[in-house]
């Protein structure tokens, strides 16, 4: 590679990231709420409260990256009894396996929707693809801070045997519908 080619290939790739816009999740707006079968009774639901994460997109490309990190310990079923249980060894091992992590690199958008988020959830230490269906895609001026704002309400389903939660299966069940609520502010 010569100077002149190695000199071009540098700034192609410094426009590439300074076209990169960076969000943080804002985590008062953002937080998953599960739901599972509850010996085929009622729909159990439970949610966690706290979360970190980073969203990247680059409008020209119409490609971004996210990376979320939820605090697993947070697991909020709205009774502590349960909340303990959750945190447990038969479930979510909070002691050995404190974060689970969701992270896509490379997914496409327009100014209306974007496609579905295809990336990979690490939970107890196992690391599974997973699809995220987006609704309610919008980035605009945040409403009261004089920065942007980028919201969604994200979905999928997971199967809970797939990261090793076997605990009371068949009865509670395999099947986890996942929905997140999530916005991310502009960083300054």
């Amino acid at each position: 590679m010569t100077i002149r080619h190695f000199t071009a290939l540098l700034s192609m790739l410094t426009v590439t990231a300074a076209s990169a816009e960076s969000y943080n999740i804002d985590p008062r707006h953002t937080f998953p709420v599960f739901e599972v079968s509850h010996y085929g009774f009622s729909l159990q639901r439970g949610r966690f409260n706290k979360l970190a994460g980073k969203l990247e997109l680059d409008p020209g490309a119409k490609k971004g990256s996210v990376d979320i990190s939820i605090d697993m310990a947070s697991v909020d079923m709205g009774f502590e009894d349960w909340n303990k249980q959750m945190r447990g060894e038969r479930f979510f091992q909070t002691d050995k396996f404190p974060q689970a992590r969701f992270v896509a690199r490379d997914f496409a958008f327009d100014a209306a929707q974007p496609g579905p988020v295809n990336g990979e959830l690490t939970l107890l230490g196992v690391t599974r693809p997973v699809q995220l269906k987006v609704s309610q895609w919008r980035c605009a001026k945040h409403p009261i801070l004089p920065r942007q704002l980028c919201g969604a309400d994200l979905e999928t389903t997971i199967k809970r045997s797939d990261f090793g939660i076997n605990a009371l299966l068949p009865g509670v069940g395999d099947d986890v519908r996942i929905s997140i609520p999530v916005e991310a502010i502009k960083d300054s």
